[in-house]
C-alpha cells in the first residue's frame, strides 16, 4: 500500500494508466494459460484417445467454475478490494498448470486445466479486472479498458507460439510447466501495485485534479436517464430490470460463439488438411489481429456508443463461422487469412465494450456483484459454446452444423444489446449533451 501510495503521489496521472498496464501483463499470461487448452487438446487426444466432448468437457468445467465463482469475486473485490482476488488467482493458474504437466487421467486435467485455471482466468481476466478498471476512467472508459483486455490478444501471439514450439520439441507438458513457472514469477509481484479506485489513493477517473464543478458538468451531461442513474443499484434491483436479463442474453451468446470457435478451432484446421504450425499461427494471429482491433472500437465506442461497436463485433463473429464454413470447400491460405483477420480485427471488439455496458448502465458503489453475475451468466454461455459443438461433432462427424449455430447465436447477441440500450442511460462522452458556451468553466 506504501509504495502504490508512493507511486500515486508522484504520478498522480498516469496511476490509472499503470493499473490498466498491469492489467494487460495479467491477462496475457493469466487469459492464455486457458486459451493454450486449444494447443494441448491435439496432443492430449493422441495419447490417451478419449472422446473429443469428455476432453473438451474440461475446458467448459473450468467455465463453469468461473461462472460459479464471479459473483463471489464481485463480494469479494468489494470487501477485501482487488488484491486478494488477483493473488488467489495468480496462485490458481500458476498451480493448475504445473498440475497439468503431471496429469494422467481424464479427472487430472479436470482438476488442473478445469478448475485452477479455470479460476484463475476469471480472477485475472476479463470478469477479474472488469470489477475495477471502470471506475479508473470515466470519459476514457471505453479506451482505457479495451487496452488492458488487448493483453490477452498479446499474450496469444507471443506465448501460444512459443508453448506450440515447446510442445513440438519437449511435448505438452513441459509446455505447461513453463508456463505455470511464467505465470507465478511475474505476476506475484506486479499485482501488489493495483488498487480498487482511485480514491484509495487520493486520486479522481481519467487522473483528473479533485472533483471541480466542470468535472461535475460533464458528467451530468452524460446522464440521458436521471431517474435511472440517481438509483443506487444492488444486484437485487439490477435483476428486477429487463436491461440486465438483455445484457446477460448478450454476454452469454457472444461468449458462447467465442469459445466455440476458440476451442475447437485448432482441431477443425488440422481436419482440413492445414499443418500443425499453420494452426497454432492462425490461433496466435487471431489474437494479435485482435489488439488494434479491440483498442481502435473501444476508442470508437467513447465516441458512437456501445451498441454499434458491440453489433460490429457480433458482426465479425458471424462472417468468422461463415468463412470457417466456406473452408471446408476451400481450404487455402488466403482464405484462412481472411477468417483469422475478421475473427481478430472485429470479432475480438466485443471485450472492448464488455466491461463499459454494465459500468455505464448500473455504476453504483454495489457494482462489483452486478458485473459478477452477469459474468456468471456470461461465462455460463462460454462453457456451453465448446461442450455443444463438441458434441454435435461427436454425433454428426462435422463442425458444420455448429459454425451454423454460431451465426444465429451471433445475431441473437447483437439483438440483446441493443434492447439493453446502455445508450439510452448514459451517453458516452461523444454523444453527450453540449455545455452551453457561457456555462464552460475551466478545465
Amino acid at each position: 500500500m506504501q509504495l502504490a501510495a508512493r507511486l500515486a503521489r508522484h504520478l498522480p496521472f498516469y496511476y490509472g494508466w499503470l493499473v490498466i498496464a498491469i492489467a494487460f501483463v495479467s491477462m496475457a499470461l493469466a487469459v492464455n494459460a486457458r486459451t493454450a487448452f486449444s494447443l494441448v487438446f491435439p496432443p492430449i487426444l493422441d495419447e490417451f484417445g478419449w472422446d473429443r466432448a469428455d476432453t473438451a468437457g474440461a475446458f467448459s468445467f473450468g467455465f463453469l467454475v468461473a461462472a460459479a465463482v464471479s459473483p463471489m469475486l464481485g463480494r469479494a473485490v468489494e470487501r477485501l478490494g482487488p488484491v486478494p482476488v488477483l493473488q488467489a488467482g495468480v496462485l490458481a493458474s500458476g498451480l493448475g498448470m504445473l498440475l497439468a504437466s503431471q496429469a494422467t487421467s481424464l479427472w487430472a486435467f479436470y482438476l488442473s486445466l478445469g478448475l485452477l485455471v479455470g479460476f484463475g482466468s476469471v480472477c485475472l481476466g476479463y470478469t477479474g479486472h472488469g470489477l475495477f478498471l471502470s471506475a479508473w476512467f470515466e470519459r476514457k472508459r471505453g479506451l482505457a479498458i479495451s487496452i488492458a483486455y488487448a493483453g490477452a490478444g498479446a499474450g496469444s501471439i507471443v506465448l501460444l507460439p512459443l508453448m506450440q514450439q515447446l510442445i513440438d520439441t519437449q511435448g505438452w507438458r513441459q509446455a505447461c510447466l513453463a508456463f505455470g513457472i511464467l505465470i507465478l514469477v511475474v505476476l506475484v509481484p506486479l499485482n501488489l501495485l493495483v488498487r480498487r479506485r482511485p480514491s484509495d489513493l487520493g486520486l479522481q477517473p481519467d487522473g483528473d485534479p479533485i472533483a471541480s464543478e466542470s468535472l461535475a458538468r460533464s458528467r451530468a451531461r452524460r446522464e440521458i436517464d436521471p431517474a435511472w442513474t440517481q438509483i443506487e443499484w444492488t444486484l437485487r434491483l439490477a435483476m428486477r430490470t429487463t436491461r440486465f436479463w438483455w445484457i446477460a442474453l448478450a454476454y452469454a451468446s457472444a461468449l458462447f460463439v467465442w469459445y466455440a470457435v476458440q476451442v475447437h478451432q485448432t482441431r477443425y484446421l488440422l481436419e482440413i488438411g492445414f499443418d500443425p504450425t499453420t494452426a497454432a499461427w492462425a490461433l496466435g494471429f487471431v489474437s494479435l489481429a485482435g489488439i488494434p482491433g479491440q483498442i481502435a472500437l473501444g476508442w470508437l465506442s467513447d465516441r458512437i456508443g456501445r451498441e454499434i461497436v458491440w453489433s460490429i463485433g457480433c458482426a465479425g463473429f458471424m462472417v468468422c463461422c461463415l468463412l470457417l464454413l466456406a473452408l471446408t470447400r476451400w481450404p487455402s491460405f488466403p482464405l484462412l487469412l481472411l477468417m483469422v483477420l475478421v475473427q481478430g480485427l472485429i470479432g475480438y471488439g466485443v471485450t472492448s465494450v464488455f466491461g463499459a455496458i454494465p459500468a455505464d448502465v448500473f455504476e453504483s458503489p454495489h457494482y462489483g456483484p452486478i458485473f459478477g453475475t452477469l459474468s456468471l451468466l456470461a461465462i455460463t454461455g462460454g462453457a456451453l459454446g465448446p461442450w455443444i459443438t463438441g458434441l454435435i461433432h461427436d454425433y454428426t462427424g462435422s463442425y458444420l452444423p455448429a459454425f451454423a449455430l454460431g451465426i444465429a447465436v451471433s445475431a441473437m447477441a447483437a439483438f440483446a444489446i441493443w434492447r439493453a440500450a446502455p445508450g439510452a442511460v448514459r451517453a458516452v462522452p461523444g454523444r453527450s449533451r453540449p455545455e452551453p458556451a457561457d456555462s464552460v468553466g475551466p478545465g
